[in-house]
């Protein structure tokens, strides 16, 4: 790192720019290990936090792995894991190189449906999948009548595991389609000058060149596996299949007397270290990325590849997956909104009512859901945008000693699963002295889910911000200007593009959170997610769809808003 600092600066104490470096560095801290803290010490504790008799305990851990079942449900979580990064890569990875490597009719928005998943949160997929392949389904029930019977049952671990990789499918598409479009055409090209026909060329050169966008998403896809809460709890529950996430949800939220405090802390610590491990051993298998490099300083322009006669069988496969796993799922959503109950026996527009967006706009509760959540995303993703600009110029762009360690610290979030950051905050609140002034409002939902998401954002800004020479801090530093002169004067202003695009992921992610917030929103502080969560256990599948229906309306208007008047890069 350069050192920028003012020459005059020595000698004067801790100026302005050092007492703005200490302070995000310390108030970093807090914010991303102060929900963590209870947690740990919840876990060994034989009483709640906030009870003055509590004694240090190992026995959270001895009853969580001696609880009848408890073996199962690790079972469960891994194996459901597994099959869901499986699945996605296999799936997302093909489309990437179908899409962006060939000759594909229609592949320009065929591109753009694959990440439409991506814009929404995984209870509206896991409704959307429940409204057509469920038992009751549209599909279902159309291939009992026309067919005779429907082969699928996702009310089983691997029923849930292939819902779950079909959904995570677009994240493997979207990562290995960045990686795909950059392969070396040259290597395709000797491949195909051997006699390789086109599918040869590119399952045996260009897959085995985006391994690294393989490996990392593949990790990336078992980490969201092992903490996704809306499939294993929305096909799970109903059969009595638990996962980690699901026994934390139902042992902290829906325990019959009283919340299991103790052993949902140490199901927490332990689920919480195996995240961790899965994203450190993701930065240690793409060490060696660097031998899958293809673009150097020799200018190649990627080649579309003929599929020749295999063009329109390709078309028809493609087109198959994304209308059976992305438009069918949103078109049931949409559909099951509009009707007073969706069958395949009976045409929908003999069963069109609008008594479901009348049942949710009449009610001030479900109202108040929707507003909490514009204001949650508009106003975070706000606070947000800010807070992770300014750690970003003070870690990549400022003499702070600790700068480097204030980047892993912000980047600790991503081994953060968002039902431990809600029960972490959950536990702070109720812990620390004055902390629960906050509880039960839409401030402590916007400080966890921008604690959650300071990855994200940090993502969409700091490739930017190396970009920007450092010549232009010097320059102003000579000509006098403080660190946070030179910075808020010069850098940030160039950064606006990339500003703009970092708020737009915030508050694509906060407007569908919903795992966060779910032990910590109150009466007065419901949002979208969590609204619906009580909907679907009280099985009102009508409201669930026209809740549904409002939140993808928004994200999309939304999405088109901040591609076209602010210029935010989206997934794309």
């Amino acid at each position: 790192m350069t050192d920028i600092s003012h020459p005059g600066a020595a000698g004067r104490g801790i100026d302005r720019s050092q007492a703005i470096y200490w302070g995000v560095a310390a108030l970093t801290t807090i914010l991303v290990f102060g929900p963590i803290t209870p947690i740990i010490f919840q876990a060994f504790l034989d009483k709640p936090l906030y009870d003055d008799s509590a004694v240090v305990t190992i026995g959270n851990f001895t009853r969580l792995f001696s609880e009848p079942g408890m073996a199962g449900v690790f079972f469960n979580t891994l194996y459901f894991g597994a099959l869901t990064m499986i699945v996605a890569q296999v799936f997302g990875a093909v489309m990437a190189v179908l899409v962006g490597r060939t000759n594909l009719p229609g592949r320009k928005w065929l591109g753009e449906i694959f990440i439409w998943p991506l814009f929404v949160s995984n209870l509206v997929i896991a409704f959307g999948w429940f409204t057509m392949y469920g038992p009751s389904g549209f599909i279902t029930l159309a291939a009992k009548t026309y067919l005779g019977g429907a082969p699928w049952n996702l009310y089983t671990v691997t029923g849930m595991g292939i819902v779950a990789g079909l959904s995570q499918a677009p994240l493997t598409y979207l990562m290995c389609l960045a990686a795909v479009t950059k392969a070396d055409p040259l290597l395709e090209d000797a491949a195909r000058s051997t006699g390789a026909g086109p599918f040869r060329a590119l399952f045996s050169v260009t897959i085995p060149m985006i391994r690294p966008a393989i490996i990392y998403s593949a990790v990336l896809n078992f980490v969201v596996g092992i903490e996704m809460l809306a499939i294993p709890l929305l096909f799970g529950g109903p059969s009595g299949i638990q996962t980690v996430t699901t026994f934390l949800y139902n042992a902290g939220i829906n325990a019959a007397v009283r919340p299991e405090y103790g052993i949902v802390g140490a199901a927490a610590v332990i689920l919480l270290l195996v995240v961790a491990f899965l994203v450190w051993l993701q930065g240690f298998l793409m060490k060696g990325a660097g031998r899958f490099v293809t673009v150097r300083g020799k200018a190649s322009r990627p080649s579309t590849l003929d599929l020749g006669a295999w063009r329109w069988p390709a078309f028809l496969f493609v087109f198959a997956f994304a209308f059976l796993t992305i438009i069918s799922i949103f078109g049931g959503i949409f559909m099951r909104s509009a009707v007073s109950f969706l069958t395949p026996l009976i045409p929908f527009w003999k069963v069109l009512t609008t008594a479901n967006f009348e049942h949710v706009l009449g009610s001030a509760n479900y109202v108040r859901s929707i507003v909490n959540s514009v204001l949650v995303a508009t106003i975070g993703a706000a606070i947000g945008t800010f807070f992770i600009l300014v750690i970003a110029l003070v870690a990549r762009r400022s003499d702070f000693r600790h700068n480097r360690a204030l980047e892993y610290i912000a980047l600790f979030p991503r081994s953060l699963p968002g039902i431990i950051a809600g029960l972490g905050f959950f536990y702070a609140v109720i812990w620390l002295p004055g902390a629960d002034v906050i509880r039960g409002t839409i401030l402590v939902l916007i400080l966890a889910f921008m604690i959650r998401y300071i990855p994200v954002g940090f993502g969409a800004i700091a490739p930017a911000l190396a970009q920007v020479g450092e010549e232009l801090d010097r320059g102003a530093r000579i000509s006098g200007a403080d660190w946070w002169t030179t910075v808020t004067r010069i850098i940030v202003p160039i950064l606006k593009p990339a500003l703009f695009s970092c708020y737009a992921l915030l508050f694509i992610h906060f407007f569908k959170e919903y795992v966060t917030a779910a032990f910590l929103y109150q009466p007065g502080s419901e949002i979208i997610g969590t609204t619906m969560l009580q909907l679907v256990a009280q099985g009102d599948n009508g409201p669930v769809s026209a809740l549904a229906t409002i939140q993808v309306v928004i994200t999309a208007a939304f999405v088109i808003l901040a591609r076209r008047v602010m210029g935010a890069k989206i997934y794309g």
